[in-house]
């Protein structure tokens, strides 16, 4: 190789994985500044709103109007949401990205590339030298493993300077950082085995490089690398997520160290070495937080008040409930982490649920103001129901979808009454800030309800204290059994009797497995402990539970109450967002949580004709779509 050429070759080398990081950097502020104006302007919407009456009742009654050409950048913005994140592409039946996330993967794939392998004519005039982008191809690679690291990461400066959610779609960019760290990853990956292979073509023959330490680190962290890339596989994750776990821990760590001393024999190894930096300060802050929030200043048996009652709520259902550690506040959505060291499999092993639980006040009303309609008579929170004297409000309460490794043992320690201790680690993710909406919609599938239902009672809360424009809320869950209506019944009954009467309520509940006997116990709720269903033999008939039809659902106080329909079957989303959003205006929000079909169906939905850039010219509502959902690629 000429000397020219190597003092080119070296230059770049430096220059390009740099201009790499200004170009990324460049977009994340971007990302960043639009999150940031999203977000202020829903709270000058709210404000605006509420400043022009004084008057709850009529503060956000809206008249469809006639076309107006003032809307039709609303209606741009509205066009832009239905086609960047409700404009999917389907692998299968659980496998979906959106437009925005084809957009960002085919971005870096062609950025990486083109920087891999742009200026490549050598000073001899032949092209695509391989000494050119041999070595570049690696030293690009290296530069994106401090982002990728803290892409992986749940304290990690991109989430707080975007307000994007490590493991969590939001209001305004429904991708997730995790997402964006598994692409990253596989693309560095390729480009990692473009350098490995051109190494072994440019240096051939390759015998005489094998006794060098750098060689063979770098090859244990190829090795390492390519385990970690298959079991990261959504199919391998979802089957064994313990196995991914505790792999994805052992190959990362191997891969960086052999990375590092690969680097360094190049002088390259600045790249690296941030990695450990960024692990450690995350891992430092959880282990700070476990500390403060569990009260273990002397070491984890010190803690006190993390005592979990784990009880089965039905087959596939656990609920786990513990008081609430002082200084542990959280919004509604929100995630913890939980560790429980009698249940997995490693002490320090954590597991993410969303909190069921409202941290608030809003039950906490004078007596006086109880109605006096037998209809809607109390159901109190009763400690039969809940289990303890402490109010549902005041203590972390996760429903828990039992499925094999982790759950499975959880349940079993359930069924043997075992008490269990657990730490809190959190909260994680973004609260959806619903206050400057006009109508918000809650669908929810199953343990999705642990997302829903506190935002519901949020939404509530804020509308009584004159924080929310919100006037009509649309509540939906589609549940196996009717018997799990008794994990949120009281709480529900309660919440719609302290709704004000200028907040429209409208709650379907959509029961989805076989036809339902009266041995479910319609009448039990509100009366037994939640963990199995009273059984009346004195009623075995069979309820056909059908749309439309009336129903004797007097032993249930939950459907005396008008604005509560149930429903056998699947939901027909599609009918009930398009009959939403023909009778809504302003500002709406769909928020979903369920499973991969539910998401679908509702993001089919909201896209054209039904939620169209004309539509929101003549009067129609904005809509966002927030989708609530642990997302695996």
């Amino acid at each position: 190789m000429d000397a020219s050429d190597g003092s080119l070759q070296d230059a770049r080398n430096i220059l390009y994985p740099t201009q790499a990081w200004y170009c990324i950097g460049l977009f994340i502020f971007i990302i960043a500044t639009f999150q940031w104006i999203s977000f202020l302007h829903s709270k000058f919407a709210w404000r605006r709103q509420t400043s022009s009456t004084s008057d709850p009742e009529h503060a956000s009654v809206h008249h469809r109007r006639a076309f107006s050409w003032r809307r039709i950048p609303l209606g741009l913005v509205n066009a832009y949401r239905v086609i960047s994140f409700r404009w999917t592409l389907e692998f299968g039946k659980s496998y979906t990205l959106n437009m925005a996330e084809v957009f960002v993967t085919m971005a870096y794939i062609i950025f990486l590339f083109v920087w891999a392998f742009i200026n490549t004519t050598d000073l001899e005039g032949y092209t695509l030298d391989i000494g050119y982008w041999c070595d570049r191809s690696g030293m690009l690679a290296a530069s994106q493993f401090p982002l990728i690291t803290a892409l992986g990461t749940k304290n990690n400066i991109v989430s707080l300077i975007t307000g994007i959610s490590y493991d969590k779609a939001n209001m305004f960019t429904i991708f997730f950082l995790n997402y964006v760290h598994r692409m990253m990853s596989r693309v560095v990956f390729i480009l990692l085995l473009v350098h490995a292979g051109s190494e072994v073509v440019n240096n051939a023959p390759f015998q005489p490089y094998f006794a060098q330490p750098w060689l063979l680190c770098g090859l244990t962290s190829m090795v390492a690398f390519t385990i970690l890339c298959i079991v990261s596989l959504r199919p391998i994750r979802a089957q064994a997520y313990e196995l991914f776990f505790y792999v994805h821990f052992a190959m990362a760590l191997i891969f960086l160290i052999g990375a590092y001393v690969h680097t360094q024999n190049f002088a390259f190894a600045f790249w690296i070495y941030p990695c450990f930096a960024i692990w450690g300060l995350d891992r430092l802050i959880r282990f700070l937080r476990l500390v403060v929030f569990n009260h273990s200043y002397f070491g984890f048996r010190s803690g006190s008040t993390m005592d979990a009652t784990a009880e089965v709520l039905s087959d596939d259902f656990v609920r786990l409930r513990f008081h609430r550690p002082s200084h542990f506040h959280w919004a509604p959505g929100q995630t913890a982490y939980l560790i429980m060291p009698s249940v997995s499999r490693l002490p320090f092993e954590a597991h993410p649920f969303t909190i069921a639980s409202f941290n608030s006040t809003l039950f906490d009303v004078p007596k006086e103001q109880k109605p006096t309609s037998e209809k809607h008579a109390e159901i109190g929170l009763a400690e039969g129901n809940l289990g303890s004297s402490v109010p549902f409000w005041k203590e972390l309460v996760f429903f828990i979808n039992v499925r094999e490794g982790f759950t499975a043992r959880l349940k079993d320690a359930a069924l043997k009454g075992d008490k269990i201790k657990v730490f809190v680690d959190g909260p994680y993710g973004p609260s959806p800030n619903l206050g400057s909406y006009d109508t918000s919609v809650l669908v929810a599938g199953g343990s999705g309800v642990s997302y829903a239902l506190p935002v519901l009672l949020d939404i509530i809360e804020r509308v009584r204290d004159g924080e929310s424009r919100c006037r009509r809320v649309v509540f939906i869950w589609s549940i196996r059994r009717l018997d799990h209506i008794q994990w949120i019944n009281d709480v529900l009954i309660r919440a719609l009797r302290l709704a004000p009467p200028y907040l429209s309520i409208s709650i379907h509940i959509h029961v989805t497995g076989v036809a339902i006997t009266t041995e479910t116990s319609l009448h039990s709720f509100g009366q037994n402990d939640g963990a199995t269903p009273v059984r009346d033999d004195s009623r075995s008939e069979t309820l056909e539970v059908q749309g439309g039809e009336d129903m004797d659902m007097s032993n249930s106080p939950l459907f005396a109450i008008e604005s509560v329909k149930l429903a056998h079957g699947r939901p027909d989303l599609r009918a009930i967002l398009r009959d939403e959003v023909q009778v809504a205006t302003g500002r709406m929000s769909v928020s979903v949580c369920g499973s991969q079909g539910i998401v679908r169906s509702v993001r089919g939905a909201l896209r054209f004709p039904v939620s169209s850039p004309l539509s929101v010219a003549n009067g129609g509502p904005s809509v966002t779509l927030n989708i609530e959902s642990f997302g695996y690629a």
